[in-house]
């Protein structure tokens, strides 16, 4: 050993301990190193696509389409008195956030090795990055869903200023279960193929183009309600279409 690495210090990584094992304040220190990783994250979401952000409209409002025409048009469930493709979009918004970010959330610890292996940060910063680069598409998806709203004559109204609550927790629930499954995968690497198989089947579990509520039976709302993204959906809707859309609440008729 040279006398100049001699003289560098040795610094010791140990794991956080105690109820909260977050570092908040070493978090915090880093914060550049995280707007620089969502920055680069945005910047590399459409790179060499076609149509680039213009993907952010198109896939949603296809996708609101289709259960239009199938729940709405075929199938005729309910949606009282609600234009079914508000109804759905407004639904859409937060699980288009959820699946598109959980996706690359759960390889980025994977695709970053090369940087973890070189340099320390909180990982914590990789997985949160990439969800936090889902903030611009879904600001997107809010003014288009603003759109809509003006076009089938939905009126704007004080709860609509809720919103950015409700998306605040669609983030803190696709951040958990992208960071675990980030971490599962570093390991475990059936775990890319385990997520898009969740984000399928959820589609059919999460009420996206259908009001669980007069589907669902009620001896199983409770379970039906392990999901959370249902409250989320339940109050983008509540916020979009009114009290009658009033979020579920365990033992409510």
């Amino acid at each position: 050993m040279s006398a100049e690495d001699a003289a560098v210090p040795e610094r010791v990584i140990r794991p956080q301990r105690g109820f909260i094992a977050i570092n908040f304040a070493e978090l915090w220190r880093y914060r550049e190193l995280f707007g620089f990783l969502v920055w680069r994250d945005i910047l590399l979401r459409y790179k060499q696509t076609y149509l680039g952000v213009a993907w952010v409209v198109i896939q949603p409002l296809l996708t609101m389409v289709v259960f239009t025409v199938l729940f709405g048009r075929f199938a005729k469930f309910p949606s009282h008195g609600a234009p079914y493709e508000v109804l759905t979009f407004a639904a859409l918004l937060p699980w288009q956030f959820f699946a598109n970010t959980l996706a690359e959330s759960s390889n980025s610890m994977v695709a970053s090795a090369r940087i973890i292996s070189r340099v320390y940060f909180p990982r914590l910063l990789i997985p949160a990055s990439v969800v936090s680069s889902g903030f611009v598409e879904a600001g997107i998806s809010l003014v288009l869903l603003l759109l809509l709203m003006l076009a089938y004559g939905v009126a704007w109204h004080a709860r609509l200023l809720l919103l950015p609550l409700f998306l605040l927790a669609t983030f803190f629930v696709t951040f958990g279960v992208g960071a675990w499954f980030s971490a599962l995968n570093v390991k475990y690497r059936d775990v890319r193929y385990i997520v898009p198989f969740i984000t399928r089947v959820g589609m059919y579990v999460t009420p996206v183009g259908f009001l669980w509520l007069d589907v669902v039976p009620e001896r199983w709302r409770l379970l039906f309600c392990v999901n959370p993204l249902v409250a989320v959906i339940d109050g983008f809707r509540w916020c979009v279409l009114g009290p009658k859309f009033e979020p579920y609440w365990p033992g409510s008729p």
